[in-house]
Protein backbone atom coordinates (compact mmCIF):
# COMPACT_ATOMS: atom_id res chain seq x y z
CA UNK A 1 0.00 0.00 0.00
CA UNK A 2 1.34 3.53 -0.79
CA UNK A 3 1.97 5.41 2.96
CA UNK A 4 2.68 9.15 1.51
CA UNK A 5 -1.14 9.63 2.10
CA UNK A 6 -0.49 8.46 5.81
CA UNK A 7 3.05 10.14 6.28
CA UNK A 8 1.38 13.63 5.01
CA UNK A 9 -1.12 13.17 8.02
CA UNK A 10 1.33 12.33 10.26
CA UNK A 11 3.40 16.01 9.44
CA UNK A 12 0.22 17.61 9.65
CA UNK A 13 -0.23 18.06 12.77
CA UNK A 14 0.15 22.23 13.28
CA UNK A 15 -0.81 22.74 10.02
CA UNK A 16 -4.10 20.52 9.98
CA UNK A 17 -3.32 20.06 5.83
CA UNK A 18 -6.49 18.52 4.04
CA UNK A 19 -5.71 15.28 2.25
CA UNK A 20 -7.38 14.80 -0.94
CA UNK A 21 -7.47 11.03 -2.03
CA UNK A 22 -8.44 9.07 -4.95
CA UNK A 23 -11.04 6.75 -4.27
CA UNK A 24 -9.06 4.00 -5.75
CA UNK A 25 -6.56 4.31 -3.76
CA UNK A 26 -6.24 1.69 -0.91
CA UNK A 27 -5.63 4.31 1.66
CA UNK A 28 -9.39 5.43 0.91
CA UNK A 29 -10.80 1.67 3.03
CA UNK A 30 -9.18 3.93 6.38
CA UNK A 31 -8.36 7.53 5.13
CA UNK A 32 -11.94 8.05 3.68
CA UNK A 33 -13.22 9.26 6.97
CA UNK A 34 -11.15 12.64 7.17
CA UNK A 35 -9.83 13.06 3.17
CA UNK A 36 -11.87 14.35 0.20
CA UNK A 37 -12.33 11.68 -1.64
CA UNK A 38 -12.44 12.31 -5.47
CA UNK A 39 -12.15 10.28 -8.85
CA UNK A 40 -8.86 10.88 -10.47
CA UNK A 41 -10.05 10.46 -13.77
CA UNK A 42 -12.98 13.23 -12.90
CA UNK A 43 -10.68 16.57 -13.85
CA UNK A 44 -13.92 18.60 -12.95
CA UNK A 45 -13.95 17.20 -9.87
CA UNK A 46 -10.35 16.94 -8.52
CA UNK A 47 -10.49 21.11 -9.35
CA UNK A 48 -13.37 21.37 -7.28
CA UNK A 49 -12.09 19.73 -4.68
CA UNK A 50 -9.01 21.33 -4.75
CA UNK A 51 -10.76 24.58 -4.47
CA UNK A 52 -12.43 23.66 -1.36
CA UNK A 53 -9.84 22.56 0.38
CA UNK A 54 -8.43 25.79 0.24
CA UNK A 55 -11.13 27.27 1.59
CA UNK A 56 -12.35 25.06 4.27
CA UNK A 57 -12.84 26.43 7.16
CA UNK A 58 -10.38 26.14 10.30
CA UNK A 59 -12.72 24.45 12.40
CA UNK A 60 -13.48 22.04 9.50
CA UNK A 61 -9.85 21.32 8.52
CA UNK A 62 -9.48 20.25 12.44
CA UNK A 63 -12.00 17.84 12.44
CA UNK A 64 -10.83 16.04 9.32
CA UNK A 65 -7.26 16.15 10.76
CA UNK A 66 -8.43 14.85 13.44
CA UNK A 67 -10.08 11.44 12.36
CA UNK A 68 -6.80 10.83 10.06
CA UNK A 69 -4.50 10.96 12.73
CA UNK A 70 -6.28 9.48 15.30
CA UNK A 71 -6.53 6.35 12.91
CA UNK A 72 -2.07 6.67 11.73
CA UNK A 73 -1.16 7.11 15.28
CA UNK A 74 -3.26 3.68 16.59
CA UNK A 75 -3.39 1.54 13.55
CA UNK A 76 0.58 1.10 13.77
CA UNK A 77 2.55 -1.87 12.38
CA UNK A 78 2.85 -3.21 16.12
CA UNK A 79 -0.31 -3.02 16.51
CA UNK A 80 -0.76 -4.78 12.95
CA UNK A 81 1.53 -7.66 14.36
CA UNK A 82 -0.40 -8.28 17.81
CA UNK A 83 -3.78 -8.24 15.77
CA UNK A 84 -2.06 -10.68 13.21
CA UNK A 85 -1.19 -13.05 15.98
CA UNK A 86 -4.33 -12.80 17.96
CA UNK A 87 -6.17 -13.73 14.21
CA UNK A 88 -3.69 -16.85 13.17
CA UNK A 89 -4.49 -18.15 17.07
CA UNK A 90 -8.20 -17.93 16.46
CA UNK A 91 -7.45 -19.40 12.96
CA UNK A 92 -6.10 -22.17 14.56
CA UNK A 93 -8.83 -22.92 17.40
CA UNK A 94 -11.43 -22.46 14.95
CA UNK A 95 -9.96 -25.08 12.39
CA UNK A 96 -9.51 -27.42 15.75
CA UNK A 97 -13.23 -27.46 16.62
CA UNK A 98 -14.21 -28.27 12.69
CA UNK A 99 -11.97 -31.08 12.43
CA UNK A 100 -13.87 -32.42 15.65
CA UNK A 101 -16.89 -32.31 14.22
CA UNK A 102 -16.91 -33.45 10.75
CA UNK A 103 -19.62 -36.01 10.37
CA UNK A 104 -18.55 -39.67 8.63
CA UNK A 105 -18.67 -40.34 5.36
CA UNK A 106 -21.80 -41.32 3.54
CA UNK A 107 -22.61 -45.23 3.93
CA UNK A 108 -22.74 -45.75 -0.19
CA UNK A 109 -23.70 -49.35 -0.29
CA UNK A 110 -26.05 -48.93 2.84
CA UNK A 111 -27.68 -45.85 0.78
CA UNK A 112 -27.87 -47.86 -2.20
CA UNK A 113 -29.14 -51.23 -0.53
CA UNK A 114 -32.05 -49.04 1.23
CA UNK A 115 -32.75 -47.58 -1.82
CA UNK A 116 -33.70 -51.00 -3.90
CA UNK A 117 -35.47 -52.43 -0.24
CA UNK A 118 -37.45 -49.12 -0.82
CA UNK A 119 -41.11 -48.80 -2.52
CA UNK A 120 -41.49 -44.95 -2.50
CA UNK A 121 -38.56 -43.02 -3.33
CA UNK A 122 -37.35 -39.25 -3.20
CA UNK A 123 -34.14 -37.53 -3.99
CA UNK A 124 -33.60 -34.14 -3.88
CA UNK A 125 -30.62 -33.17 -5.73
CA UNK A 126 -28.93 -29.61 -5.84
CA UNK A 127 -27.93 -28.12 -9.22
CA UNK A 128 -24.91 -25.63 -8.82
CA UNK A 129 -21.58 -26.92 -7.50
CA UNK A 130 -23.41 -30.56 -7.17
CA UNK A 131 -24.67 -31.94 -11.00
CA UNK A 132 -22.74 -28.72 -12.84
CA UNK A 133 -19.44 -28.67 -14.59
CA UNK A 134 -17.05 -27.28 -12.52
CA UNK A 135 -16.71 -23.61 -13.31
CA UNK A 136 -13.14 -22.99 -14.54
CA UNK A 137 -13.75 -25.50 -17.55
CA UNK A 138 -16.56 -23.77 -18.40
CA UNK A 139 -15.31 -19.76 -18.53
CA UNK A 140 -11.49 -19.16 -19.18
CA UNK A 141 -10.30 -19.24 -22.19
CA UNK A 142 -7.36 -16.84 -21.93
CA UNK A 143 -8.38 -14.05 -19.68
CA UNK A 144 -11.67 -13.95 -21.39
CA UNK A 145 -15.00 -14.72 -19.96
CA UNK A 146 -16.57 -17.91 -22.44
CA UNK A 147 -19.24 -19.00 -20.73
CA UNK A 148 -20.80 -18.13 -17.50
CA UNK A 149 -24.12 -20.46 -17.60
CA UNK A 150 -23.49 -23.98 -15.63
CA UNK A 151 -24.47 -26.72 -17.51
CA UNK A 152 -25.00 -30.64 -16.20
CA UNK A 153 -22.09 -33.04 -15.85
CA UNK A 154 -22.35 -35.00 -19.39
CA UNK A 155 -21.35 -38.53 -17.01
CA UNK A 156 -24.62 -37.26 -15.14
CA UNK A 157 -26.83 -37.52 -17.96
CA UNK A 158 -27.48 -41.29 -18.16
CA UNK A 159 -27.19 -42.11 -14.82
CA UNK A 160 -30.21 -39.79 -13.88
CA UNK A 161 -31.81 -40.37 -16.80
CA UNK A 162 -32.45 -44.21 -15.28
CA UNK A 163 -33.66 -42.77 -12.31
CA UNK A 164 -36.12 -40.34 -13.34
CA UNK A 165 -37.69 -43.12 -15.52
CA UNK A 166 -38.37 -45.43 -12.25
CA UNK A 167 -41.95 -45.49 -11.32
CA UNK A 168 -41.11 -45.89 -7.73
CA UNK A 169 -38.54 -42.86 -7.85
CA UNK A 170 -39.26 -39.03 -7.48
CA UNK A 171 -36.14 -36.98 -8.43
CA UNK A 172 -36.56 -33.01 -7.50
CA UNK A 173 -33.62 -30.73 -8.41
CA UNK A 174 -34.18 -27.72 -5.84
CA UNK A 175 -31.79 -24.62 -6.89
CA UNK A 176 -31.54 -21.21 -6.61
CA UNK A 177 -30.91 -21.09 -10.25
CA UNK A 178 -33.80 -18.82 -12.14
CA UNK A 179 -36.34 -21.23 -14.40
CA UNK A 180 -34.34 -20.94 -17.54
CA UNK A 181 -30.97 -22.23 -16.35
CA UNK A 182 -33.01 -25.69 -15.26
CA UNK A 183 -35.01 -25.75 -18.24
CA UNK A 184 -32.40 -25.93 -20.58
CA UNK A 185 -30.21 -28.71 -18.80
CA UNK A 186 -33.10 -30.63 -17.61
CA UNK A 187 -35.76 -30.04 -19.84
CA UNK A 188 -36.22 -33.63 -21.03
CA UNK A 189 -35.83 -35.34 -18.14
CA UNK A 190 -39.05 -36.64 -16.68
CA UNK A 191 -38.60 -34.98 -13.29
CA UNK A 192 -39.44 -31.95 -10.74
CA UNK A 193 -37.41 -28.51 -10.83
CA UNK A 194 -37.96 -26.19 -7.99
CA UNK A 195 -36.10 -22.56 -9.17
CA UNK A 196 -35.47 -19.56 -7.16
CA UNK A 197 -35.39 -21.89 -4.20
CA UNK A 198 -38.50 -23.33 -4.49
CA UNK A 199 -40.74 -20.30 -5.15
CA UNK A 200 -40.88 -21.72 -8.48
CA UNK A 201 -42.12 -25.38 -9.27
CA UNK A 202 -42.84 -27.70 -11.96
CA UNK A 203 -42.26 -31.23 -13.61
CA UNK A 204 -40.89 -31.16 -16.80
CA UNK A 205 -44.07 -32.22 -18.37
CA UNK A 206 -45.91 -28.97 -17.03
CA UNK A 207 -46.10 -25.53 -16.96
CA UNK A 208 -44.18 -23.61 -14.21
CA UNK A 209 -46.16 -22.45 -11.16
CA UNK A 210 -45.42 -19.87 -8.04
CA UNK A 211 -45.95 -21.50 -4.66
CA UNK A 212 -45.36 -17.79 -2.80
CA UNK A 213 -48.12 -15.22 -2.54
CA UNK A 214 -48.59 -13.15 -5.12
CA UNK A 215 -48.87 -9.74 -2.79
CA UNK A 216 -45.33 -10.56 -1.31
CA UNK A 217 -43.69 -6.79 -2.05
CA UNK A 218 -40.78 -6.61 -4.06
CA UNK A 219 -40.59 -2.85 -3.81
CA UNK A 220 -36.97 -3.35 -2.76
CA UNK A 221 -35.60 -4.38 -5.98
CA UNK A 222 -34.69 -1.37 -7.47
CA UNK A 223 -32.64 0.24 -4.74
CA UNK A 224 -30.83 -2.71 -4.06
CA UNK A 225 -30.17 -3.09 -7.68
CA UNK A 226 -28.76 0.36 -8.31
CA UNK A 227 -25.93 -0.59 -5.13
CA UNK A 228 -25.29 -3.86 -6.82
CA UNK A 229 -24.46 -2.00 -10.51
CA UNK A 230 -22.23 0.07 -8.90
CA UNK A 231 -20.23 -1.98 -7.36
CA UNK A 232 -20.51 -4.56 -10.50
CA UNK A 233 -19.00 -1.07 -12.42
CA UNK A 234 -16.10 -0.79 -10.07
CA UNK A 235 -15.26 -4.53 -9.71
CA UNK A 236 -14.05 -6.17 -13.16
CA UNK A 237 -15.25 -9.35 -13.92
CA UNK A 238 -18.54 -9.18 -11.18
CA UNK A 239 -22.04 -9.21 -12.27
CA UNK A 240 -25.15 -9.39 -10.72
CA UNK A 241 -28.26 -11.26 -11.11
CA UNK A 242 -31.86 -9.90 -11.59
CA UNK A 243 -33.98 -12.59 -10.74
CA UNK A 244 -37.75 -12.65 -9.72
CA UNK A 245 -37.48 -13.21 -6.65
CA UNK A 246 -34.28 -12.28 -5.58
CA UNK A 247 -30.78 -10.06 -6.77
CA UNK A 248 -27.57 -12.37 -6.59
CA UNK A 249 -23.94 -10.42 -7.20
CA UNK A 250 -21.27 -12.79 -8.00
CA UNK A 251 -17.42 -12.06 -7.84
CA UNK A 252 -16.02 -15.59 -7.83
CA UNK A 253 -14.73 -14.45 -11.50
CA UNK A 254 -12.93 -11.21 -10.17
CA UNK A 255 -9.59 -11.17 -8.31
CA UNK A 256 -9.84 -12.90 -4.97
CA UNK A 257 -8.94 -10.45 -2.55
CA UNK A 258 -9.89 -7.49 -4.31
CA UNK A 259 -13.58 -9.04 -4.61
CA UNK A 260 -13.69 -9.67 -1.00
CA UNK A 261 -13.42 -6.47 0.06
CA UNK A 262 -15.59 -5.03 -2.33
CA UNK A 263 -18.14 -7.54 -0.72
CA UNK A 264 -17.63 -6.00 2.23
CA UNK A 265 -18.25 -2.79 1.13
CA UNK A 266 -21.46 -3.49 -0.36
CA UNK A 267 -22.85 -5.27 2.48
CA UNK A 268 -21.75 -2.12 4.43
CA UNK A 269 -24.00 -0.16 1.26
CA UNK A 270 -27.17 -2.46 2.06
CA UNK A 271 -27.30 -2.56 5.84
CA UNK A 272 -26.67 1.49 5.70
CA UNK A 273 -28.95 2.05 2.51
CA UNK A 274 -31.90 0.85 1.18
CA UNK A 275 -32.32 -2.33 3.05
CA UNK A 276 -32.14 -1.33 6.72
CA UNK A 277 -36.01 -0.93 7.47
CA UNK A 278 -36.36 -3.67 5.22
CA UNK A 279 -38.00 -7.53 5.79
CA UNK A 280 -35.15 -9.01 3.81
CA UNK A 281 -32.84 -11.66 4.40
CA UNK A 282 -28.88 -10.79 3.08
CA UNK A 283 -27.21 -14.11 2.22
CA UNK A 284 -23.47 -14.87 1.94
CA UNK A 285 -22.15 -17.20 -0.55
CA UNK A 286 -18.07 -18.24 -0.80
CA UNK A 287 -17.84 -15.67 -3.55
CA UNK A 288 -21.35 -14.18 -3.98
CA UNK A 289 -24.41 -11.83 -2.17
CA UNK A 290 -27.91 -12.60 -2.70
CA UNK A 291 -30.46 -10.25 -1.39
CA UNK A 292 -34.44 -12.12 -0.83
CA UNK A 293 -37.29 -11.61 1.35
CA UNK A 294 -37.00 -13.04 4.52
CA UNK A 295 -38.38 -17.20 4.57
CA UNK A 296 -37.52 -17.57 0.93
CA UNK A 297 -35.06 -20.85 1.86
CA UNK A 298 -35.46 -24.10 0.41
CA UNK A 299 -36.08 -25.63 3.90
CA UNK A 300 -39.24 -23.05 4.17
CA UNK A 301 -40.39 -24.18 0.32
CA UNK A 302 -39.95 -28.13 0.91
CA UNK A 303 -43.54 -28.40 2.46
CA UNK A 304 -44.69 -26.70 -0.45
CA UNK A 305 -43.15 -29.08 -3.00
CA UNK A 306 -44.04 -32.23 -1.50
CA UNK A 307 -47.72 -31.53 -1.36
CA UNK A 308 -47.84 -30.62 -5.03
CA UNK A 309 -45.72 -32.89 -5.71
CA UNK A 310 -48.02 -35.70 -3.66
CA UNK A 311 -51.17 -33.86 -5.49
CA UNK A 312 -49.66 -34.18 -8.93
CA UNK A 313 -49.06 -37.45 -8.57
CA UNK A 314 -51.97 -38.66 -6.48
CA UNK A 315 -49.59 -40.73 -4.40
CA UNK A 316 -51.00 -43.20 -1.83
CA UNK A 317 -48.27 -44.76 -0.65
CA UNK A 318 -45.32 -43.41 1.92
CA UNK A 319 -42.09 -41.60 0.99
CA UNK A 320 -40.33 -44.07 2.74
CA UNK A 321 -36.67 -43.25 1.58
CA UNK A 322 -34.70 -39.82 1.02
CA UNK A 323 -31.38 -38.96 -0.32
CA UNK A 324 -31.11 -35.31 -0.04
CA UNK A 325 -27.90 -34.22 -1.48
CA UNK A 326 -26.60 -30.78 -2.62
CA UNK A 327 -23.98 -28.10 -1.92
CA UNK A 328 -26.75 -25.46 -0.41
CA UNK A 329 -25.81 -22.06 1.49
CA UNK A 330 -26.10 -21.87 5.34
CA UNK A 331 -29.18 -20.15 4.82
CA UNK A 332 -30.84 -23.09 2.78
CA UNK A 333 -29.66 -26.04 5.08
CA UNK A 334 -32.99 -25.75 6.96
CA UNK A 335 -33.76 -28.34 4.50
CA UNK A 336 -31.71 -31.06 6.17
CA UNK A 337 -33.92 -30.16 9.31
CA UNK A 338 -37.19 -30.62 7.79
CA UNK A 339 -36.33 -33.95 7.52
CA UNK A 340 -34.77 -34.71 10.71
CA UNK A 341 -37.77 -34.11 12.30
CA UNK A 342 -39.71 -36.81 10.94
CA UNK A 343 -37.41 -39.51 12.40
CA UNK A 344 -38.21 -41.13 15.44
CA UNK A 345 -36.10 -40.24 18.43
CA UNK A 346 -34.84 -44.09 19.64
CA UNK A 347 -32.88 -44.30 15.86
CA UNK A 348 -29.23 -43.96 15.91
CA UNK A 349 -27.90 -41.30 14.14
CA UNK A 350 -25.97 -41.22 10.80
CA UNK A 351 -24.76 -38.54 8.20
CA UNK A 352 -22.30 -38.08 5.52
CA UNK A 353 -19.36 -35.60 4.95
CA UNK A 354 -16.55 -34.98 2.09
CA UNK A 355 -18.98 -37.45 -0.36
CA UNK A 356 -18.89 -38.18 -3.66
CA UNK A 357 -21.17 -35.88 -6.01
CA UNK A 358 -24.30 -38.27 -7.18
CA UNK A 359 -22.55 -41.12 -10.07
CA UNK A 360 -19.43 -39.24 -9.89
CA UNK A 361 -16.05 -37.85 -8.17
CA UNK A 362 -16.12 -36.22 -4.78
CA UNK A 363 -17.08 -32.39 -4.25
CA UNK A 364 -14.30 -30.61 -1.86
CA UNK A 365 -16.41 -28.77 0.84
CA UNK A 366 -19.25 -30.64 1.08
CA UNK A 367 -20.47 -31.48 4.13
CA UNK A 368 -23.60 -33.30 5.67
CA UNK A 369 -26.63 -32.18 8.11
CA UNK A 370 -26.06 -34.58 10.93
CA UNK A 371 -29.37 -36.00 11.73
CA UNK A 372 -30.43 -34.65 15.34
CA UNK A 373 -32.32 -37.08 17.97
CA UNK A 374 -36.29 -35.83 17.40
CA UNK A 375 -39.32 -37.14 19.18
CA UNK A 376 -41.70 -39.19 16.86
CA UNK A 377 -44.34 -36.68 16.00
CA UNK A 378 -47.49 -37.93 15.41
CA UNK A 379 -50.21 -36.09 12.01
CA UNK A 380 -50.86 -33.10 14.58
CA UNK A 381 -48.00 -32.42 15.72
CA UNK A 382 -46.40 -32.45 12.63
CA UNK A 383 -48.89 -30.10 11.36
CA UNK A 384 -48.57 -28.10 14.13
CA UNK A 385 -44.77 -27.69 13.86
CA UNK A 386 -45.57 -26.86 10.19
CA UNK A 387 -47.55 -24.06 11.11
CA UNK A 388 -45.53 -22.70 13.81
CA UNK A 389 -41.75 -23.24 11.53
CA UNK A 390 -42.46 -22.94 8.19
CA UNK A 391 -45.86 -21.80 7.79
CA UNK A 392 -43.85 -18.03 7.48
CA UNK A 393 -45.65 -15.35 5.47
CA UNK A 394 -44.00 -16.76 2.46
CA UNK A 395 -45.76 -19.52 2.87
CA UNK A 396 -49.58 -19.78 1.99
CA UNK A 397 -51.83 -21.26 3.67
CA UNK A 398 -54.79 -21.31 1.77
CA UNK A 399 -53.18 -24.05 -0.59
CA UNK A 400 -55.31 -27.32 -0.48
CA UNK A 401 -51.97 -29.29 -0.47
CA UNK A 402 -50.05 -27.62 1.78
CA UNK A 403 -49.75 -30.48 4.30
CA UNK A 404 -49.66 -33.38 2.11
CA UNK A 405 -46.10 -33.23 1.64
CA UNK A 406 -45.07 -34.20 5.12
CA UNK A 407 -48.50 -36.03 6.09
CA UNK A 408 -47.40 -38.90 3.99
CA UNK A 409 -43.63 -39.31 4.67
CA UNK A 410 -43.12 -42.60 7.01
CA UNK A 411 -39.21 -42.08 6.84
CA UNK A 412 -37.19 -44.21 9.42
CA UNK A 413 -33.58 -42.72 10.27
CA UNK A 414 -32.37 -45.83 7.99
CA UNK A 415 -33.92 -44.53 5.25
CA UNK A 416 -32.54 -41.23 5.65
CA UNK A 417 -29.40 -39.74 3.43
CA UNK A 418 -28.47 -36.59 3.66
CA UNK A 419 -25.19 -35.13 2.20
Amino acid sequence: MNLVSYEFVACQAANKGVLILSEFAGAAQSLGAGAILVNPWNVAEVASSIGYALNMSADEREKRHHHNFLHVTTHTSQGWAETFVSELNETIVEAQLRSRQIPPPLPIEAAVDRYACSNNRLLILGFDATLTEPLDALWRKGNQIKELKHKIRSDLREPLRKLCDDPKTTVLVLSGSNRNALDNNFGDFNLWLAAENGIFLRATMGEWMMTMPENTSMDWVDSVKHVFEYFTQRTPRSHFELRETSLIWDYRYSDAEFGRLQARDLLMHLWTGPISNLSLDVVQGSQSIEVRSVGVTKGAAIDRILGEIVHNKGMKEPIDYVLCMGHFLAKDEDIYSYFELMLPSETPTSSSSQVPTPFGTPTAGSSAAPLKKQHSLSPGKKSSFIGESMLDPMMGADRMSLLEGSSLINLQAENYFSC
